[in-house]
This record gives C-alpha cells, structure tokens and sequence, in this order.
C-alpha cells in the first residue's frame, strides 16, 4: 500500500518518515499541484479537508493518505496563531517568512510574563471516506523571552522561539531524534505508525 503524505514541505516529510519507518509521498515529487483552501476552524478539520483532497485527486482506493494540521497556541495570545500559524501576519496572500512570523510573535507578546504554548498536531489517516482515523496531540512549553534567547540551527518554523522548559533547550536545539520523541508531530506520529501496523 502507498502512502502518501498531504503536503508539500520536506521537512514535514523527514520527520515523520522518521517516525513511521515508512516512505511516503508528496504531492510535489510526483509533480502534482496541490494547495487545498484551509476552511477548517480547528486543526482536526484541516487535517481531514487535507487528506480528502488529496485522495480525490490520486483517485485511487488502494492509496492511504495522511495529512497533518499543526501549529503553535499562545495562552497570552488568546490561542493564536493557532490554525494560522503559516500564515500569521500574512497580508493580501503575501506570507512572512519564518523569521519575521517570530518577531511578530515576541512584538505581540511583549514584556508579558505569561509565556505558556503548545504545538498542538492533529493528523489523520484516510483510507477512504467512511474510514479515518484522527489523532491530535501537543508539546508543551513557553516562547522566550526575547529574539536574543532563540537558539539553535536545528528544526524551522517556530521552533528557535519554543523553549521546553524541563530540557532548558529550544526544539531548535534539540537532535532529530529528540524533537521526534518529543514534538506534536512525532507524538501524533507514533499514534498513526501504531494504526497502520494493526491494519
């Protein structure tokens, strides 16, 4: 059974080939055009309008497919980015890129002193439409303090940002293998690994 993975970012892909010990497939390596319209109003609705699509467009019943819905929820913040977080201050369709979606972050957070998020993922597995699974899982901790605290080379999006506060360490410091024992994603991951070798 192939399997295919609803997105188009290759770190995305890296991680969570990792996790499943499985190869997957993206719609850009096999040169199909896919951005589907995020309508959803919660992770979970964006993860199954995502994988719906995408089996429409492979058109195959023997193909799974998985798509995820993740970002990051600020307390101080109301939630938010939340369902936005790729498009977080994003202006007439033009998105910001990573480093300036974490200064808005910390400009909008300020001197507050309550620092708390989560990354929430929410990833589904579809076999078909009456049969899906759906997982949601989070990584807690706090956003620095300032841009001077990010650290680390490692992971993207906001991870230099996302201390995890037992480990002291951004999830930008953190190996591969930490981050996928750790993150959202690998949580949600492990979940989907264990459906798939149960079907």
């Amino acid at each position: 059974m192939n399997i295919w993975f609803a997105t188009n970012n290759a770190h995305k892909k890296e991680e969570l080939e990792a996790v499943l010990e499985k190869k997957l497939k993206i719609p850009s390596e096999a040169g199909i055009n896919f951005d589907p319209e995020e309508t959803g109003l919660t992770f979970c609705e964006n993860a199954l309008l995502k994988a719906r699509e995408l089996k429409k467009i492979l058109g195959k019943k023997d193909e799974a497919v998985i798509a995820d819905d993740s970002g990051l929820c600020v307390d101080a913040l109301g939630g938010k980015p939340g369902i936005y977080s790729a498009r977080y201050g994003s202006e007439d369709g033009k998105k910001l890129t990573s480093l300036q979606r974490n200064l808005l972050l910390l400009e909008e957070l300020g001197d507050n002193p309550e620092r708390s998020a989560r990354f929430v993922c929410a990833m589904v597995l579809l076999l078909n439409d009456d049969r899906f699974f759906v997982v949601q899982e989070t990584l807690e901790g706090e956003i620095v303090k300032n841009f001077g605290m990010s650290k680390g080379e490692g992971g993207f999006g906001y991870d230099p940002i996302f201390l995890v506060p037992r480990l002291g360490r951004t999830v930008a410091e953190l190996s591969p293998k930490e981050k996928n024992s750790l993150s959202h994603r690998g949580k949600a991951g492990k979940h989907i690994a264990n459906i798939l070798k149960n079907l």
